[in-house]
C-alpha cells in the first residue's frame, strides 16, 4: 500500500477548515495530520507532526494573545529550509498581485482563492499534484502572477534550463537533492521550477520536461542503439 499524503492546515476560520476536511477525508490517499488556527502553532506542530502538504492561509493571527497577522513571508522560507520536502499551497481570500508574487518568490507551490469553488471542489487532486511538486493557481491568481512574470524574458533563463536538465537526469530527485546539486536553497529551486512551469505552460516536472524536449530546449530521449 502506498504511503498516504500527510496534510496540515493553517486557517483561523473553522468553517473553512471543515470544508477542507470534508473534501479531503474522502480520499484514501490523503491523511489530515494537523489543523491549526494560529500562526505561532505552525513551526512547533510541523516539527512534532511532519506533513507533505501545508494548506496555508496567509492572514491568520499570530496567537490568541497577539491578534496581529502572523509574519508569513518570514515563516515560509524558514519552514522550507527546516522541512525540505514540504509543499505549501496558499488558499487565501486576497487576490493581490504583490502578495501572490511575494509568496511565490518565497517558494510556495501555488495560490488558490477561497471563492474559487471549481478548484476547491477538486481539492484532493490538487493536493496530490502539489505533493508531487506541481503548482496550482486559481485563474485570477494565475493571471496576476503571469503579469509579473511577463516583465521577464519569456525564454527560459540559463539557470531554469539547468534545473530542468537536472530534473531530466534525476526525475525522482527531491527538491533538497536538486538544491544540493545546484548549491542553492530549496526556495530557489522552487522559484526556478515555478517560473519554468509558467513559461512552458505546464504544471509539473514531467510536463515541463516533455514540453522542453518538444521545443528542443533540452536533450531528447536517448535513442536505442542500432542492432549490430
Amino acid at each position: 500500500m502506498s504511503k498516504k499524503i500527510r496534510v496540515a492546515i493553517l486557517d483561523d476560520h473553522q468553517s473553512i477548515v471543515d470544508g477542507y476536511v470534508y473534501r479531503l477525508e474522502k480520499d484514501p490517499q490523503i491523511e489530515i495530520v494537523a489543523m491549526m488556527g494560529f500562526g505561532d502553532e505552525l513551526e512547533p506542530t510541523l516539527v512534532k507532526t511532519p506533513a507533505d502538504v501545508l494548506l496555508l492561509d496567509v492572514n491568520v493571527p499570530s496567537s490568541e494573545e497577539n491578534r496581529n497577522p502572523y509574519p508569513i513571508l518570514h515563516s515560509i522560507p524558514r519552514l522550507l529550509q527546516a522541512h525540505p520536502d514540504l509543499n505549501i499551497l496558499v488558499i487565501s481570500m486576497h487576490a493581490e498581485r504583490g502578495l501572490i508574487r511575494a509568496v511565490m518568490d518565497a517558494g510556495v507551490n501555488g495560490y488558490i482563492l477561497k471563492d474559487d469553488q471549481a478548484v476547491l471542489k477538486d481539492l484532493g487532486s490538487v493536493v496530490k499534484s502539489v505533493a508531487a511538486g506541481g503548482i496550482h493557481f486559481s485563474p485570477i491568481a494565475h493571471g496576476l502572477y503571469a503579469k509579473y512574470l511577463s516583465t521577464e524574458a519569456k525564454e527560459l533563463t540559463p539557470r531554469q534550463l539547468e534545473v530542468l536538465s537536472l530534473c531530466t537526469a534525476y526525475p525522482d530527485a527531491s527538491t533538497s537533492e536538486l538544491a544540493k546539486k545546484l548549491n542553492v536553497s530549496n526556495s530557489t529551486v522552487r522559484n526556478l521550477l515555478s517560473g519554468t512551469y509558467f513559461k512552458l505552460d505546464t504544471h509539473n516536472r514531467a510536463g515541463a520536461i516533455a514540453k522542453a524536449r518538444q521545443l528542443g530546449l533540452i536533450t531528447p530521449h536517448q535513442s536505442e542503439p542500432p542492432n549490430q
